[in-house]
């Protein structure tokens, strides 16, 4: 480690890259890892010993950031985030263009990008390569479309399972996620933009909240399946993160803030406060259908959707 950040320093200005850096900077708990905790010491030692002036850049990329060591993203370390999320359409049809250059193939990308929701940069590398290497077993002289449908299982249910969306489950994650995003909007929950790739929208808690505001959060997570039932008479079960969250939201303002008609909550009241919520939710999407019909099919095209964009659609019809 020692002697990278020496050489960075001697040829800069340079760039330090560690990939995969949980590998070596999880957080310490006492068990007995001592090689890797000797890394992580002397790379912790390392960056603080930089100036301004070295030259000298360190980054580093993770897929599990929730288990590094607190030291790693203190000031003057690794205290700045960049979050990559899954490519959209055309960012695949992109890196598909840049894989298949070389490729001799008579298939068109767009549909190759439409067909591969939730796919990432490395699998899309990989579905390229699997389509030629079938092509050369089958002895064709180009790849085609049916090349890629014939391998698309194989990479997508690998060694690690990918969130691939058939085009009904596209259809109902877009309906859930319009749901939410004008619900975010309409309450000025902070959030940049919706990913079809993620149904998650989590702005942050920070102490003290009003009553209203944990109201707003809990009907924001309840917005998807009420959005999907006013269409689809069901929900699907990636609904079931919103709903535990929620639940956890109305048991905390009963049990914990004392936030209901009572000091001491019961399971009765626990129900009321849902469902008046899930009621209210419903009456502020069927109000605005319209608008959710929008931003479904903008999701359903563009697999994602600013929250500046939400507004528009909102303003327009208001």
């Amino acid at each position: 480690m020692h002697e990278l950040f020496s050489a960075a320093k001697q040829n800069s200005p340079s760039i330090i890259f560690i990939d995969e850096i949980d590998a070596v900077g999880k957080k310490r708990d006492g068990s007995s890892n001592d090689e890797r905790e000797g890394t992580l010491n002397q790379l912790l030692t390392e960056m603080d010993g930089f100036e301004d002036a070295s030259g000298v850049i360190v980054l580093a990329a993770t897929n599990k950031i929730e288990v590094l060591d607190s030291a790693l993203l203190r000031a003057g370390r690794f205290d700045r985030r960049v979050f990559v999320e899954l490519p959209t359409p055309v960012e695949r049809e992109a890196i598909l263009s840049k894989y298949l250059h070389h490729v001799p193939n008579d298939v068109n990308i767009a549909e190759i990008a439409k067909m591969t929701v939730g796919f990432n940069g490395a699998s899309l590398a990989a579905l390229v390569n699997e389509a030629a290497l079938l092509s050369l077993r089958n002895r064709d002289i180009k790849v085609t479309l049916e090349h890629f449908y014939a391998v698309k299982d194989k990479v997508a249910f690998g060694k690690k399972k990918l969130p691939i969306l058939t085009e009904e489950q596209k259809r109902y994650r877009a309906r859930y996620l319009a749901g939410k995003a004008l619900a975010a909007y309409w309450f000025n929950l902070p959030f940049e933009k919706v990913m079809l790739s993620s149904d998650t929208i989590k702005p942050p808690m920070t102490d003290p909240l009003l009553q209203h505001e944990i109201e707003a959060r809990i009907k924001v997570l309840l917005a998807g399946m009420a959005a999907s039932r006013m269409k689809f008479s069901e929900h699907a079960s990636n609904a079931a993160s919103d709903i535990a969250e929620a639940k956890q939201l109305v048991s905390l303002m009963l049990e914990k803030y004392a936030m209901g008609a009572t000091l001491i909550s019961d399971a009765d009241e626990h129900a009321q406060l849902l469902d008046r919520l899930y009621s209210e939710t419903e009456k502020l999407l069927e109000g605005m259908c319209s608008v959710l019909d929008e931003l479904e099919e903008i999701l359903i095209e563009y697999e994602s959707i600013s929250k500046a964009l939400v507004k528009e659609k909102v303003d327009a019809f208001l």
